[in-house]
């Protein structure tokens, strides 16, 4: 009864109920995460293998831990150094958001690469279908034909039709090789050129007069995504515009009333409110890029 009555029961019970509790919120924050690390390792992998970059995929969730932690360190450094009223719950909520925005960056290093690869080679089909074209006109093969686009000296088409070539000469068939090129370079154009291909090949029909019209088709079709591209440009810019007014209104009013933004980022309720306005920006640039991606 004395233990039941002690006053040193309810702290003992408490210390348990939160260690449990921490250990709770542990194990969920370590299962989250590794499962996190899994897909960013599996989508960096994906990535890498498109610009074909010889490159671990951990090597690139290092980057990100690299970068994120350098980025929030020098901003909680510029915020002390500058800052004439150092508050440590506004410094260590710069420093937090810095490095939630620049975790990603090599993941959109990446994927920037890989956008601007595959328009180039879209770009530059049309005049490899041309010159295919041509190489059936005088006589050449299929094979020997997709053989004198590899040899050229222009990238990208050039690298990934020589391992297309790679491929076959290995005992692939052409209508392996080519589902495979399209696989990896993720082409709507091209997945066109190989199906029509693959059914000339099957059908016995006249291969060259096809690839002259898909080269008609294409060159269509770079031009209207060129167009569609100036067109969204303005609503681009909008939108950059638009996501970065309340950051620079916050850095504004950081310097004309310092007193009242460090009492705003002490609060929970300041805090919170941050959170929010970040995660309706985010929103509303996903809003609009969804708007200006147009598909033809």
């Amino acid at each position: 009864m004395q233990i039941l009555t002690s006053p040193f029961l309810p702290a003992v019970c408490a210390f348990i109920a939160v260690t449990l509790a921490t250990l709770v919120i542990v194990d969920f924050f370590s299962y989250v995460s590794g499962r996190y690390k899994e897909r960013y390792l599996k989508e960096a992998a994906v990535e890498l293998d498109d610009v074909l970059l010889q490159m671990p995929p951990s090597r690139v969730f290092d980057f990100s831990l690299a970068i994120s932690g350098i980025a929030a360190f020098m901003t909680f450094g510029f915020y002390a150094a500058g800052s004439g009223a150092f508050a440590l719950p506004k410094g260590i909520f710069l420093s937090l958001l810095v490095a939630v925005i620049s975790f990603p960056a090599p993941r959109l290093i990446l994927r920037f690469i890989r956008k601007k690869r595959l328009e180039k080679f879209n770009e530059q089909l049309e005049d490899a279908l041309n010159s295919i074209a041509s190489s059936l006109k005088a006589g050449f093969s299929i094979n020997q034909a997709l053989e004198s686009i590899a040899a050229e000296n222009k990238r990208p088409i050039s690298v990934e039709f020589r391992l297309l070539v790679q491929e076959i000469r290995l005992g692939v068939s052409l209508d392996k090789a080519l589902d495979n090129m399209c696989g990896r370079l993720g082409s709507d154009d091209m997945e066109l050129i190989a199906t029509a291909i693959i059914t000339a090949r099957q059908t016995g029909g006249e291969l060259t007069a096809i690839l002259e019209r898909l080269a008609g088709v294409i060159r269509e079709r770079v031009r209207i995504n060129n167009r569609l591209r100036a067109m969204t440009a303005q609503g681009k810019l909008q939108a950059a515009l638009i996501g970065i007014m309340p950051f620079a209104l916050l850095f504004m009013m950081c310097k004309i009333v310092p007193d009242t933004m460090d009492h705003f980022f002490g609060s929970l309720v300041g805090i919170f409110s941050l959170i929010l306005v970040c995660g309706m920006v985010i929103t509303g640039a996903l809003v609009i890029k969804k708007i200006t991606t147009i598909d033809i």
